[in-house]
């Protein structure tokens, strides 16, 4: 089974190798879809428990929440802080105790723009 949680961050960047308006610094509020993937356990008949899907979740966002993503990511473009985010979530999830792993990840970059990776 998969069990979703969506989560938000605000943070700044620039892109200075962009050709349009984005090489300048400014931020985005980013949404966050995290689903998970694991069996329903027999004791709660759940696969996880939301709220301690979502502090994960929360832990994993605080390390790019209200921060200027050039100091943390090399070239932060919405696919490389995915990629960042998936690297921090999958060893997250792996040290909890869900027993659950990271199916996929998708970051909206304010409203109709995304980008989604699949968990390796």
């Amino acid at each position: 089974m998969k069990l979703g949680i969506t989560a938000d961050f605000s943070a700044a960047h620039s892109l200075p190798r962009h050709l349009g308006k984005c090489k300048n610094l400014h931020g985005h509020t980013y949404r966050v879809d995290v689903v998970v993937e694991g069996e329903k356990k027999e004791d709660t008949e759940c696969v996880a428990d939301f709220s301690e899907m979502k502090a994960v979740v929360e832990e994993v966002l605080e390390l790019v929440d209200h921060k200027f993503l050039n100091e943390i990511i090399s070239y932060p473009t919405s696919e490389n802080i995915a990629l960042f985010l998936r690297e921090k979530l999958e060893k997250e999830l792996k040290n909890s105790n869900l027993g659950v792993t990271l199916y996929s990840l998708r970051i909206w970059e304010g409203k109709n723009k995304w980008v989604m990776l699949e968990s390796d």
